[in-house]
């Protein structure tokens, strides 16, 4: 999907009270920006690494401008997770996910106690779909999950647990942002209840995916998928 035109280019200066990060614009201005993202951004926001932004149009907002990329080990890294979903309804909608082409896609779907990202159905099969957006690196090439201990996402697993017991096909899908990884893995030593929720619901039928994103300043599509490592 494409990003937001024009960006500014800038120099991350710190990021804080979750929402807010102070950047130094490459004309010299300094700005505050919206950052649009809960986790604890580790190994992305870090003072000096290069960054872009967007400038909204309505410039009544008390922060016009959003943190979109970070440049990370020579690779930029999508750290706005309010666009994760769209990207992966987009190559949902598109087919570019392997073996879920074809299907009818509807967002939000209610089930349980929460709202799963993505309720799909073709004929009589339905699947269930959570998206985790990713940004940490556990190693120099594994990506991980997640970078702050998620209550969130450990209900997420249970409900797709139920999920799948009740005939659901029930899929985690980890969309990875970085460029350098070639395999996904739970973040243990982060939320070590998430990594037992996680293999839990493998060994129940629900489907770990990670799919590698393509991020330029121009667009984030869906790349190659990668492979779930449970040690």
């Amino acid at each position: 999907m494409n990003l937001p035109s024009p960006m500014r280019g800038g120099i991350l200066l710190r990021r804080y009270k979750r929402f807010l990060a102070d950047i130094l614009l490459d004309d010299g201005k300094k700005i505050t920006a919206h950052t649009p993202n809960t986790g604890s951004m580790m190994q992305c926001a870090v003072a000096g690494y290069r960054v872009l932004v967007s400038v909204a149009d309505n410039q009544t907002r008390k922060y016009p401008h959003t943190l979109e990329l970070i440049e990370v080990n020579r690779s930029w890294v999508d750290t706005n997770t309010l666009r994760a979903n769209r990207v992966v309804e987009e190559g949902l909608r598109q087919g570019r996910i392997s073996n879920l082409q074809g299907y009818n896609v509807q967002p939000e779907y209610r089930f349980g106690a929460s709202r799963i990202d993505f309720f799909l159905q073709k004929g009589a099969s339905k699947v269930l779909i959570e998206v985790k957006n990713v940004t940490l690196c556990c190693s120099e090439t594994t990506a991980c999950f997640p970078d702050a201990v998620t209550v969130r996402g450990q209900k997420h697993l249970r409900e797709l647990m139920t999920a799948a017991a009740q005939g659901y096909r029930s899929i985690i899908l980890f969309l990875v942002q970085r460029g350098e990884a070639l395999a996904f893995a739970p973040a243990d030593q982060i939320d070590p209840e998430y990594g037992r929720l996680l293999r839990e619901a493998v060994a129940c039928g629900v489907e770990p995916l990670a799919l590698q994103t393509v991020v330029t300043p121009e667009s984030v599509t869906l790349g190659r998928e990668l492979p779930v490592v449970l040690p």
